[in-house]
């Protein structure tokens, strides 16, 4: 007898349905996957014996065939258990033959039948609803993560036993309530208005976090690079529910988030400097997503940038390009948003003590321009905002006067981020960094004196193309801040002289 029920597999975070079909037949005793699967989805065979046994039903002892369909794709993972399992039992009759036909089956089983909760289910659900599917069966732990989807219908389950009695009408389970969505209170152990001085850092930290612009500071130990970094989260605008959703897709891919949770908060991932290219950009055996993926739609910060090997930081080239980033791996290939903003800090030198007013720096030409070359010209033009920070005033420290708080800062942000929606609706893009050379063109008019100022700038600095716009996007920024229409001489002036530490530190690059 034949069964057919449908399941859900991942590729990255795109869905695609799976049709497993089970046929029990006369012969001698056997059981066969096919379709494609890994060595989880073999091993489900042992799984799901022990738990059809254990939760009181007959294991059928004659020949089972399970295809899992379209056969040409990869099946990954011990999602497959519950549906396999719910099949076997509807092909050898402990089941209504059509009982399962209209329902989408997901879920990793026990030895005991219980059901375990299982990567990637939101992921899975979106896009099975996408495709008009409603109706789902999912292990508990997930149920309530797949809830925040107002189109699906889900019946949260424990353990095998409930799963059929439900299929065969004998137990009513109610469906998982949905959640609306919500922001939680949010408390910030770090604040703009605890760090001292460093006036024109805070400044260049609000443009770069209204218009999504990447950063690097650059300072000496102590000058406060790693706590202006960690208080950017405090000034960032609110999650809205689709970025939320998008966040969350890529987390419980990874494995990351909480049964039964959802992001409420952009992310802010901060990687060791002993990172490798899989850990940064994604890989591994079943190419999951890495740190620039996880910090999607948030902050990615690295400290001691010049730390990091030399063909990590090359392999952000790409994805600070382009927003995404593929990864191909023997058994797997997967694409993954990496739409973040990158905040990078480090020393002038390996003593770190260059430029210092304070302490004398112990290293020599040599030292510090290999240091500094670590840090090649491409990625650096990449980097939209290039900072110096000094050492704090004894008078900035001992001040009893609070700075301005966070919370007046990210009115301001949320005051021109609104302001880039408005503009670019309808363009795909959400913030001043994405504009392409065309949108530059339609949206960055520039007055004659600052078009005059850019122009001997550009020579004089040796810019390159790439240098040319972002500065233009800076300066576009930095006029929505102000509140004028077109771009003004101070708009690139203050944006220019975010570039000037490429020629006192790199020379001409």
């Amino acid at each position: 007898m034949l069964a057919r029920i449908m399941s859900y597999g991942l590729t990255g975070i795109v869905g695609f349905p799976v049709s497993v079909e089970t046929d029990i037949s006369f012969g001698a005793v056997s059981y066969e996957t096919v379709g494609l699967p890994d060595n989880a989805v073999k091993e489900s065979k042992e799984r799901i014996h022990s738990a059809i046994r254990n939760s009181g039903f007959n294991y059928p002892n004659t020949r089972i065939v399970v295809n899992l369909a379209p056969a040409d794709v990869r099946k990954e993972g011990s999602v497959y258990d519950l549906p396999i399992a719910v099949g076997i039992l509807a092909a050898s009759g402990e089941l209504p033959a059509k009982a399962a036909e209209n329902w989408m089956i997901i879920g990793e089983l026990a030895l005991d039948g219980s059901v375990r909760g299982i990567k990637g289910v939101l992921p899975m659900v979106i896009d099975a609803c996408e495709r008009g599917f409603t109706d789902f069966i999912l292990p508990k732990e997930n149920a309530a993560e797949a809830s925040y989807i107002a189109a699906a219908n889900i019946i949260p389950v424990s353990n095998l036993l409930d799963a059929a009695l439900f299929l065969r009408g004998m137990k009513q389970i109610e469906p998982q309530p949905h959640s609306e969505w919500a922001l939680a209170e949010k408390r910030h152990d770090c604040d703009f208005s605890l760090i001292k001085g460093q006036q024109a850092a805070k400044r260049a930290a609000e443009v770069a976090v209204s218009g999504n612009h990447n950063m690097l500071m650059i300072g000496t130990p102590g000058s406060g690079k790693t706590m202006l970094a960690r208080s950017i989260p405090s000034i960032l605008p609110e999650l809205t529910n689709e970025e939320a959703l998008e966040i969350t897709k890529i987390h419980s891919v990874a494995g990351i988030l909480p049964y039964g949770g959802i992001v409420t908060e952009r992310p802010f991932r901060s990687p060791h400097h002993s990172a490798s290219i899989p850990a940064l950009v994604g890989g591994g055996a079943k190419a999951l997503p890495g740190e620039i993926s996880l910090a999607h739609y948030g902050v990615l910060f690295l400290d001691e940038l010049p730390e990091f090997s030399k063909s990590a930081l090359e392999a952000l080239r790409q994805p600070l390009e382009d927003g995404f980033v593929t990864v191909t791996r023997a058994a797997a290939k997967a694409q993954y948003p990496a739409d973040f903003m990158l905040v990078a800090a480090m020393n002038p030198c390996p003593c770190g003590n260059y430029g210092s007013r304070v302490s004398q720096c112990r290293c020599n030409r040599f030292q510090i321009e290999r240091y500094r070359n670590k840090i090649s010209g491409p990625l650096l033009d990449r980097i939209d905002l290039h900072v110096e920070m000094t050492e704090v005033a004894y008078e900035d420290l001992s001040s009893k006067q609070d700075g301005e708080t966070s919370a007046k800062i990210r009115e301001r942000v949320n005051r021109v981020r609104q302001l880039q929606r408005e503009r670019f609706e309808g363009e795909g893009i959400l913030f001043n960094s994405q504009m392409s050379a065309k949108m530059i063109k339609k949206y960055c008019k520039l007055t004659d004196e600052a078009e005059k100022l850019l122009e001997l700038s550009f020579t004089k600095l040796n810019l390159s193309a790439r240098a040319y716009n972002r500065i233009i996007k800076v300066s576009r920024t930095i006029a929505d801040m102000a509140g004028e229409k077109d771009i003004g001489k101070a708009s690139i002036a203050e944006a220019l002289q975010y570039r000037s530490l490429d020629s006192k530190y790199w020379g001409n690059v």
